[in-house]
């Protein structure tokens, strides 16, 4: 025995509409095409970890030259990690079954702290993944000084 509520006020109900239903693909299945000019935006993910040394920002850029990539300091401590994923050359002849890899601009920017050393900022793209260090400052611990205790 099967449960089916179409109730759309339930909150429990199981006949869920899905606004995305067939996306990216058009009534007749064929895949939904996009205005040329206009280029996808895409969120590149990025992990940034703090290390005693520096901050380390790494970034997944499969199939990006470093010429395609930009790595700036902006406003004197914002970080602004662009570029542009290429798409690919369709053939006249192709069918396309599935397109799920990006492709257009994309573009981050991180607040560095002011510990940072923007000056020595250093940037590196091997196999793909973009790795963005960037220097801390040694913070100096001030120095304890003793008080002696009278009495």
């Amino acid at each position: 025995m099967s449960i089916v509520r179409s109730n759309i006020f339930d909150p429990f109900s199981l006949n869920v509409w899905d606004p995305f239903q067939g996306f990216p693909f058009n009534t007749n299945g064929s895949l939904t095409t996009f205005d040329n000019d206009t280029s996808t935006f895409v969120n590149t993910r990025i992990d940034w970890k703090e290390t005693p040394e520096a901050h380390v920002f790494k970034a997944d850029l499969p199939g990006v030259k470093k010429e395609e990539v930009k790595v700036e300091v902006e406003e004197g401590n914002v970080l602004k990690i662009s570029g542009e994923r290429s798409k690919e050359k369709e053939e006249k002849n192709d069918k396309w079954h599935r397109v799920e890899r990006s492709s257009g601009q994309f573009m981050r920017r991180f607040r560095l702290p002011e510990n940072a050393k923007v000056d020595q900022v250093k940037a590196a793209l091997e196999n793909g993944v973009l790795t963005v260090t960037v220097p801390k400052e040694e913070v100096k611990k001030p120095e304890a000084k003793a008080i002696e205790i009278s009495g």
